[in-house]
């Protein structure tokens, strides 16, 4: 069975050999950059099945504008190095096609469990195998076959993280989901208590979909609680 690639972007080759020890050791093959340019050139070539790309790089291209450039041409999972924490951040990330962020100091547990949930998430194809029609709600349909979604007749780009929590959310329409099974469903058990993720994931998924993401009609909240998908018109 071939190996799964994971390419890792930074500058810092201290952080590389560390990553690249703790990947190798459990079953990955690792690849390298040290800038945005050669990240693009060899994601183009290699096609690995998933980045770790850390924002602060050097040259003209930081992480976010890597992101941006790869999203031009490939779906791969990205998931995001960053000594920063702030929301705007990670939703600037979101913006630009990240699918996840892990913040700098990192436990090698912690790196492996979230590369393995990210891959997870892009691979498998979950419950929405079982389902052969489309879902509606007012004006977003959601394919679950293709694993699109068309808001006023419009195809919005999603993440595989972006699609997966709103697959969860569809395949519970108009049932409250807790966020500790939301958490659980799209990101897995160790994300248990990471309500305040969730949340950030939420409104960036809203700005996508909804007509007026401050007064959502598609995402609505149980305060204290969870979120549901409203759909009135689903089947």
């Amino acid at each position: 069975m071939k190996k799964q690639t994971i390419l890792v972007v930074d500058d810092e080759p201290r952080l590389v050999r560390l990553v690249r020890e703790i990947l190798t050791a459990v079953g990955f093959d690792v690849l390298s950059a040290k800038n945005g340019k050669d990240a693009a050139e060899i994601l183009a070539v290699e096609e690995p099945d998933l980045v770790l790309l850390d924002i602060m790089l050097p040259g003209d291209m930081d992480g976010y504008d890597v992101c941006k450039r790869v999203r031009e041409f490939s779906a791969v999972p990205i998931i995001m190095l960053t000594a920063k924490t702030k929301e705007v951040d990670m939703l600037h990330g979101f913006d630009v096609g990240a699918d996840d962020y892990l913040t700098k100091p990192f436990r090698a547990k912690e790196l492996i469990a979230r590369v393995r949930a990210v891959l997870r998430r892009s691979k498998l194809p979950g419950k929405q195998a079982l389902l052969t029609a489309d879902l509606t709600c007012g004006d977003l349909v959601i394919s679950f076959a293709r694993r699109t979604v068309n808001v006023q007749g419009r195809e919005v780009p999603l993440t595989p993280t972006e699609f997966s929590l709103l697959q969860q959310l569809a395949l519970n329409a108009n049932r409250v989901m807790l966020h500790q099974d939301l958490l659980t469903e799209v990101w897995g058990s160790q994300y248990l208590d990471d309500v305040d993720y969730l949340r950030v994931y939420v409104r960036h998924l809203r700005r996508k979909i909804e007509e007026n993401p401050s007064e959502p009609q598609l995402i609505l909240t149980s305060p204290g609680v969870g979120y549901m998908l409203s759909c009135p018109e689903s089947t």
